[in-house]
């Protein structure tokens, strides 16, 4: 405690000084106030009580198209042990204005947000519906950007309608990674940060695309994030989606990425890279397994390993497979065979 003074005499302030002082405290209060609202924002983007790491639960999806797959495959079946195996573990939910459409997707997120009360878990989705998606390739489409804006806040507002959920939000898979080969970094630079200012909030740890270690060498991929602007807006990055490279070979290449761009985390999909990945093939390539489940591994860097793809679904219209996004069951017997 300082030492008390005592009451004096009050001593007239000359006017100049009396004004002086006054905008002097003006623009005090006014810097505060800044400093207030920027430490607010930021705690509100940002805070946590526990980032997801190794022991997170993720939710169990009660209505993902395992779990229909599993409902409707004949008894006692390969299909239906497969989908109903599947359809038990902890798996990213993915938004996709196809199925989850803007007058419907607020539902989706709340219901989401419901299981992972009733589960003691964290939420994980997919948010993938950003404009020219795929860049016409086998899951071409996405919304035009005033619909994605609309789309976004509607799944930004659900989110921040559950402050008691912890939310992790994997941000339009190969969006970054594709760039390139699109010839549109700028346009999703601009789409990716209109979606993060919509969807950020308490506890919300948002993860942008950063392919996968047999992509894009480290250096070129740490300099394509830095040109979004946002990675201080963000957890970091998503590695692997829907791909099947080595967890070993993931943690490399995200550790490298931490090193070049100050620091940042990723979340590594593992559930389709058990078997590793087949040479060059990405689409629907034979022989490949389930991997390390949700939750398995992470260390400083790496949070947590996750299924972001879902086990089952098609890569695309390739190597005998359906539309991408289908339901495929063939896929999900073999790649659950050493599983189940």
């Amino acid at each position: 405690m300082g030492r008390a003074h005592r009451p004096g005499r009050r001593r007239r302030i000359p006017r100049p000084v009396l004004v002086g002082g006054a905008v002097v405290v003006v623009v005090a209060l006014l810097a505060g106030i800044a400093v207030v609202g920027s430490l607010v924002t930021n705690l509100f983007h940002t805070v946590s009580a526990r980032p997801p790491a190794v022991d997170t639960r993720i939710v169990v999806p009660d209505e993902s198209k395992a779990a229909k797959a599993a409902g409707q495959a004949p008894a006692e079946s390969p299909e239906h042990d497969a989908a109903a195996w599947l359809a038990a573990q902890p798996t990213t939910y993915w938004l996709t204005p196809e199925i989850d459409p803007v007058e419907e997707v607020w539902d989706r997120v709340a219901h989401l947000a419901a299981e992972a009360r009733e589960q003691d878990a964290t939420v994980s989705i997919a948010v993938y519906g950003l404009p020219d998606r795929d860049c016409g390739n086998h899951s071409a489409g996405g919304l035009d950007p005033d619909a994605y804006r609309e789309w976004t806040e509607r799944i930004g507002d659900a989110l921040r309608s559950a402050p008691d959920v912890r939310k992790i939000v994997i941000l339009e898979p190969d969006s970054i990674a594709l760039a390139p080969s699109c010839g549109s970094l700028d346009d999703r630079a601009r789409y990716l940060r209109t979606a993060v200012e919509n969807l950020r909030g308490v506890d919300t740890w948002i993860y942008l695309d950063a392919g996968h270690s047999a992509w894009h060498p480290a250096d070129e991929m740490a300099g394509l994030l830095r040109s979004t602007g946002l990675l201080d807006e963000v957890r970091g990055v998503a590695l692997n989606v829907s791909n099947y490279q080595d967890t070993a070979n993931e943690f490399d290449y995200a550790h490298r990425l931490s090193d070049l761009l100050g620091g940042t985390h990723a979340v590594i999909d593992t559930s389709r890279n058990g078997a590793g990945p087949a040479g060059a093939q990405w689409c629907n390539p034979g022989g490949r397994l389930v991997g390390a489940a949700s939750g398995a591994y992470g260390d400083g860097v790496v949070d947590t390993t996750l299924w972001i793809k879902p086990p089952g679904e098609s890569d695309g219209e390739c190597n005998g497979g359906p539309a991408a996004g289908t339901w495929w069951p063939d896929a999900a017997v073999e790649l659950t065979r050493e599983s189940r």
